[in-house]
């Protein structure tokens, strides 16, 4: 008859895992060397795309890879050991550079693929444990994805040592992204799609508002009448330029310390070096400036100074842009 699972064991037994996992990662960062700068430059060079290919639970683990690295501008696709002993090898290209992971580099499945990897001279990275194995023999490239021992009580189910070469696989794709210059643009380009390639596409000049603006001798009568038109930013202009601004904020702060200021020009009070966007910048920046600075607008400029627009953190949240 079984007993009630203990709460505070279960807990213990996660954090064993956890913390055997992120020993066995850090210990093979600790073994990272030339071989690795080797495999990112032998990524970088290739003409054609990445094959990844492994059975069983690092095949899972390569599929994970291939998505991360076409996701970053280096298109890979995966390929099963044994489908490609019948008929799949045919979208290898000479071009090409095959990423093959498996703990033990000995399963029968990956001989015939090695073989017709290597007649086609595809160079082969390997991700494996053991640096004596037939996949470490045959690959160009060697990573070390040991481990002392899997997270698994019996040390028979594949946990540390898939993390491992999951963990590489990023430190090959984010090395590679790095390599080739990819950016947020190149990014967003290919996650059009969903919140996330909003954030990424969107622009300021996309969510800006039209506003008015003032002389900065109008006088604060005429500010305070404007602010609620403004959404709280009254931007001050000298031919069309942008000067200053004063927002809500500013107005409450200027009554708490003076009674009468109806007649205070908007130049005595307004901030004379305001937070700004460009009208191409991503709408995420400009989210960014508003939070690190506790501001709810920004007025948007050309690089000579010339007022557009305004944006606010509302339009920019309604825009998924938050």
């Amino acid at each position: 008859m079984s007993t009630a699972p203990d709460p505070t064991a279960l807990v213990e037994a996660g954090r064993r895992v956890l913390r055997l996992e992120a020993e066995q990662v850090a210990h093979a960062a600790d073994r990272l060397d030339g071989a690795f700068a080797k495999a990112v430059g032998l990524l970088a060079a290739s003409r054609g795309r990445v094959i990844l290919s492994g059975l069983g639970k690092s095949g899972l683990i390569a599929r994970k890879i291939a998505a991360t690295l076409t996701s970053t501008g280096t298109p890979a696709t995966f390929l099963h050991p044994v489908d490609s002993l019948h008929g799949d090898l045919g979208i290898v290209d000479r071009n090409d550079v095959a990423i093959v992971l498996s703990k033990s580099g000995e399963s029968d499945e990956l001989a015939g693929l090695l073989a017709s990897l290597q007649r086609l001279g595809v160079p082969i990275v390997a991700i494996t444990g053991a640096g004596d194995s037939l996949l470490a023999r045959s690959a160009t490239i060697v990573l070390d994805a040991g481990v002392e021992e899997e997270a698994c009580p019996y040390d028979l189910t594949p946990t540390a040592s898939t993390t491992v070469a999951l963990a590489l696989g990023d430190a090959l794709a984010i090395a590679l992204l790095e390599t080739k210059g990819f950016r947020r643009d190149d990014f967003a380009a290919l996650h059009p799609g969903g919140r996330l390639g909003r954030r990424l596409l969107l622009r300021v000049r996309d969510v800006m508002a039209p506003c008015q603006t003032l002389d900065e001798g109008a006088t604060m009568r005429e500010v305070t009448l404007n602010l609620a038109h403004q959404r709280g930013l009254v931007v001050a202009v000298v031919d069309g330029k942008l000067t200053g601004v004063f927002s809500a904020g500013d107005l409450s702060r200027l009554a708490e310390r003076e009674t009468e200021f109806l007649a205070k020009p908007l130049r005595s009070v307004m901030t004379r070096t305001p937070k700004t966007a460009g009208p191409d910048d991503l709408a995420g920046s400009a989210v960014g400036t508003m939070e690190k600075y506790g501001i709810m607008a920004l007025p948007v400029i050309e690089p000579d100074g010339r007022v557009l627009g305004v944006v606010h953190l509302h339009d920019l949240m309604r825009a998924g842009a938050v």
